[in-house]
């Protein structure tokens, strides 16, 4: 095959093969995908799992800190560090009366304002590598232990959802909303937060 007849030959290739690629895009545009389905509102008030800052949402069980830290051992301590202190991952203890410094620590105990945040988190989230695996026994168990490391619950607490949003946290007063009025948590007030300059 002479040089001229190769050329001819890759110029009606091309040419082929940019008529299917316009006939393909042309059909899929007159006709529109089938993808999916509408989910069914049973199905969304089982996969809607959403706990707010007063509690509304936490599911029955327990879990005591014993249980907790058997757990954060087997399945948390890898990322988050013995004790929480950090690892992979960044420390989920420790870091009380660092806020107003100048290398403030934002942990669980330090920083966030309720701790029923803290289980809807770990419940949506946690492990990392199977996120919505916990048992709410075992997520009850992670915050007992989490928030006993901190000293904001005795080490033989048993939490359930009665008590677990009674729990006032170091830091409870230290947000406010842009308005200035305390920030309660409320997501459909607005929700962009500063931090004030207390310590916990």
């Amino acid at each position: 095959m002479s040089m001229r007849d190769r050329h001819m030959f890759l110029a009606r290739l091309a040419l082929a093969v940019t008529a299917l690629a316009f006939s393909g895009a042309s059909a899929a545009q007159t006709t529109a995908p089938r993808l999916g389905r509408s989910a069914p509102a049973d199905l969304i008030r089982r996969m809607d799992r959403t706990v707010d800052s007063v509690g509304t949402g936490l599911p029955k069980g327990s879990g005591t800190v014993a249980s907790g830290r058997a757990i954060f051992a087997t399945k948390c301590a890898s990322c988050h560090g013995e004790g929480g202190t950090g690892s992979m991952a960044e420390a989920v203890a420790g870091g009380r009366g660092t806020l107003a410094s100048l290398r403030p620590i934002k942990t669980v105990g330090s920083y966030w304002p309720f701790a029923t945040t803290l289980f809807d988190y770990i419940r949506r989230a946690m492990p990392l590598s199977a996120p919505q695996t916990l048992a709410d026994s075992e997520v009850y168990g992670l915050v007992a232990y989490l928030l006993s490391i901190d000293g904001i619950v005795p080490g033989n607490v048993r939490l359930n959802r009665m008590n677990l949003p009674r729990i006032q946290m170091p830091n409870r007063h230290g947000f406010v909303s842009l308005e200035g009025r305390e920030f309660d948590g409320n997501i459909d007030r607005p929700a962009l937060v500063q931090v004030k300059g207390r310590r916990p």
